[in-house]
């Protein structure tokens, strides 16, 4: 049997896991064409043949673009990802699209008959039935309407059935209904036909309102209410009274009473945020009013080291800080990156102690890869302030915790830890929530931006007064995310209504951008449609202002030098593009992907893809014919783990030609099948390097490379080995002990050329001002990823002009990726608008690089990233 054959064989038996870029995904196991499958009991299988498909137009990702872009001009109302499909299926040709585009208009399978009411004044109205007839004419059965009403609202119900969900603060009383009884506005149990249906509660009022006046994605936010369901509400409005409402539920295909409960039961959390909003506004004009009334502004602490002078706009921070202290509220602190939120953090807590303010310690918890970082700035900072690090082995941190029990945290100012730690095991967990703190600092502040995590619950439950977060990045996602931020930095206000947050806007996140679409179409030609949800962010957006600090460097820092990006479309090397062009066209045409086999799903496809676009070793090519070999050698070395030739062969199938070298290297015995250089150095961006370092080291320029990858990190360091480049190296598996030594190396050695990171590891919280050009090797999905690690040199201390460089293969999956890339940061206009990188977004952004980089349609590539059951349960 073949190699290819091999490795289906295995296949059959059980799919492999993935890991980064180590590991080759599962496409190899399609290679195996008609002509190579063995035969059975000596006879060839027939095979069933399937009809050809049309073998698509051969485009570039940009000419693809361009049509896109026309097709959209030509079809204005389309969606993005249904024009795409119409230009695939039509191969790319803009009038068949276009006709197509026509054709999916649907006609409706069912018509609603149409019948006259009579309105209390005697006038009569024609509306939509109910009742559905079908489109061939059938006969239509007419099912009697039980018509059912509820209790009149002058009977009262039993204390005892007080609404939990009115169980508030004091400000409750505001509302005359806030702590009215809830009775359903419809049960089944309850209700008779003799009521008097003129006579409604309340609730019955409104919800027959909500009805007849919302839009249909207000409407959809009612659970178990459809978009269908809600366009079947809007179809027969209007409803003249609460029995026309309840038959439409009762008879209506697909409707069920339940939803006028669940109606209510929206009404009511609607009702409840709009008590805290009230609330928050109060608060709003408390703190304006203070500002308005002046006072004597906050100046550097004298304990402070005198050498350290802030600066005017940290200044400004220090004062913002100390008045949300004096009106006893919580802040955000969301200066961009590189502005120095730490130093105004330690300059406040310095303030405090100057002035006796505080009589408890203070807890800072920051990400691992910044704990050193906080460290030498405290210390440099406010030598003065008594710091303990709670860090270290678990022996270590049983050791601390035993002597804090003991003897206290007297004379202790700060505490410092990281977001691990604070909540790793049930101690530590239990030892802050009971420990007494004054201030608790959230380095980061993005990590709470989900409520419903586990991290997010421990956090919360941390025994402070006050809080203080701090974030460089845009706050929130959508609605559910600021409404978390808000939970957090205002416990006092939200905690008994985080289930009436979680339960409103987690629905209508998926809401969102449909409604977005909405409001965009009316304000082209009518007026814009705005939900509910839509105007309660508008007013949490307003209400938040005050509570968050949020500058740019462009804005405050006037002198810093500029910084410019520059893109490199980057053609690859003759051997890498054939083996790139031949990847694309296994997936496309030979393997069977494109109907939609959940053997290989989406993400796998891309990261393929991306593999080849960086470097051809990151998959399995030179090693291919000598794996035999070298699982023989390898089962026969003492020093491997490994004794079965099987095994390790069958484990070398899913790793790259790197992987493999970085095995000859450690092995004597395999020693001979080491890489020759020219195809270490065979990659288009390697190329470029070549060109690009000598001259930038020749013009005293130092250097940052940014990979996704440590497989990645792994090639660069041969390279820069071969090419006799210093370097240093930080990667997530770095330990945290030893980041700031090579941070601290890099930034004193001016000798140092290039300092290879990680850009999630590398991108978080460093500060490396001493180079003045940042590389970004392969650019991350998401693009604040990418802007964290370019401003690792460009920030507060850089006195050179900072140049960053963006690498992008041409004609390769990197160029959608940039593409989309744009598309996110153009999203960002204030800091409550912030990045949208949420699931449902990300998942647009997968299926639009699927569908042009392979010429899937978008039901394909939609089928491609969502796995079967079983791929789950191997999984």
């Amino acid at each position: 049997m073949s190699l290819r054959g091999v490795r289906i064989q295995k296949h059959l038996n059980q799919q492999p896991s993935t890991n980064g870029l180590d590991v080759d995904g599962a496409s190899r196991k399609r290679r195996l064409s008609k002509e190579d499958a063995e035969p059975v009991n000596g006879v060839q299988e027939e095979v069933k043949q399937e009809p050809e498909e049309k073998k698509p137009v051969m485009l570039s990702l940009k000419e693809k673009e361009i049509l896109l872009q026309t097709f959209r001009r030509l079809e204005p109302n389309a969606e993005i990802l249904v024009s795409q499909d119409c230009l695939v299926q039509s191969n790319w040709d803009l009038e068949k699209a276009r006709k197509m585009l026509s054709e999916k208009v649907k006609k409706p399978i069912f018509q609603p008959v149409k019948k006259t009411i009579f309105t209390p004044s005697g006038s009569s109205k024609t509306i939509s039935s109910p009742v559905i007839a079908t489109l061939e004419g059938s006969s239509v059965k007419k099912q009697p309407v039980k018509m059912s009403t509820h209790q009149k609202s002058s009977v009262k119900a039993p204390a005892a059935k007080k609404s939990r969900m009115n169980e508030a603060a004091s400000d409750d009383s505001e509302d005359p209904d806030a702590n009215q009884p809830i009775d359903k506005v419809f049960d089944s149990d309850l209700d008779s036909d003799e009521e008097n249906y003129d006579v409604m509660s309340t609730d019955r009022r409104e919800v027959l309102k909500f009805m007849n006046e919302s839009t249909l994605q207000e409407l959809a936010a009612i659970k178990t209410c459809s978009q269908k369901k809600a366009q079947t509400i809007i179809d027969n409005r209007p409803y003249q009274k609460w029995n026309s409402l309840v038959e439409v539920m009762q008879n209506s295909r697909h409707m069920s009473t339940d939803i006028l409960n669940n109606c209510q039961d929206l009404l009511k959390r609607r009702k409840n945020i709009s008590l805290i909003m009230k609330k928050c506004e109060k608060m709003v004009k408390q703190l304006e009013a203070t500002v308005a009334s002046g006072g004597e502004l906050v100046q550097q602490p004298e304990i402070l080291n005198p050498t350290m002078k802030l600066a005017e706009y940290q200044l400004v921070g220090l004062n913002w800080l100390f008045l949300m202290h004096s009106e006893r509220m919580n802040g955000i602190l969301a200066d961009e990156m590189g502005l120095g939120k730490t130093i105004q953090v330690i300059a406040f807590l310095a303030y405090l102690k100057e002035n006796q303010l505080s009589r408890k310690p203070h807890l800072i918890v920051v990400p691992s890869s910044t704990l050193n970082n906080w460290e030498n700035e405290i210390q440099k900072w406010c030598p003065s302030m008594v710091m303990e690090k709670y860090y270290g082995s678990q022996e270590e941190r049983k050791s601390l915790r035993i002597r804090w029990a003991r003897g206290g945290l007297e004379g202790v100012d700060v505490l410092l830890t990281t977001y691990h730690m604070v909540a790793s095991l049930p101690e530590e967990r239990k030892m802050f929530r009971t420990m007494q703190l004054n201030y608790v600092i959230f380095d980061e502040a993005h990590m709470l931006k989900n409520m419903t995590t586990q991290r997010y619950d421990y956090l919360d439950k941390i025994n402070s007064d006050r809080r203080i977060l701090l974030t460089g990045t845009p706050l929130q996602n959508n609605l559910l995310e600021l409404m978390s931020l808000l939970c957090f930095v205002m416990p006092s206000l939200f905690a008994k209504r985080q289930d009436d947050i979680r339960n409103l806007f987690s629905r209508n996140v998926k809401n969102q951008a449909k409604a977005e679409e909405d409001d965009e179409e009316a304000s082209n030609g009518g007026s814009p449609t705005e939900t509910f949800e839509q105007s309660q962010i508008d007013q949490a957006k307003r209400i938040m202002k005050p509570f968050v600090l949020r500058r740019l460097k462009k804005d405050v820092l006037k002198y810093l030098p500029p910084k410019t990006d520059e893109v490199k479309r980057i053609p690859m090397t003759e051997a890498q593009e054939i083996k790139y062009k031949d990847l694309v066209r296994m997936y496309t045409l030979e393997s069977g992907v494109v109907k939609g086999t959940s053997e290989t799903q989406g993400m796998a496809i891309m990261m393929e893809m991306r593999k080849l676009a960086n470097h051809p070793l990151l998959r399995l090519y030179h090693y291919e014919d000598k794996l035999r070999e070298i699982a023989q050698r390898l089962a026969n070395d003492y020093q491997f783990k490994g004794t079965n030739p099987d095994y390790i062969y069958e484990d070398l199938l899913w790793r790259s030609d790197f992987y493999i070298h970085q095995l000859t290297l450690k092995h004597k015995s395999i020693a001979r099948y080491r890489l020759p250089k020219d195809l270490i150095l065979e990659s288009g961006k390697f190329a470029l390097l070549d060109q690009l370092l000598p001259k930038l080291k020749k013009d005293g320029h130092r250097v940052l490379i940014f990979s996704q990858f440590t497989i990645m990190l792994d090639i660069l360091e041969a390279y820069l080995g071969i090419r006799e480049i210093d370097f240093l190296r930080l990667d997530g598996s770095t330990n945290v002990s030893e980041r700031q030594d090579l941070i601290d190396n890099y930034n004193t050695d001016n000798g140092m050329f290039v300092f290879l990171l990680s850009t999630r590891a590398g991108g978080l919280g460093i500060n490396l001002t001493a180079a003045d050009i940042v590389i970004i090797h392969d650019i991350d999905f998401n693009p604040y990823n990418d802007k964290q690690a370019e401003d690792r040199c460009h920030r507060m201390g850089q006195t050179r002009p900072v140049h960053i460089y963006k690498f992008i293969s041409e004609g390769t999956i990197e160029e959608g990726m940039l593409m989309v890339a744009q598309e996110k940061l153009k999203l960002e206009q204030e800091v409550t608008r912030g990045k949208d990188d949420s699931d449902k977004e990300e998942r647009k952004c997968m299926v639009r690089l699927l569908t042009l980089s392979l010429g899937l349609n978008t039901e394909r590539a939609e089928k491609l990233l969502t796995p079967e059951k079983g791929d789950k349960n191997k999984k």
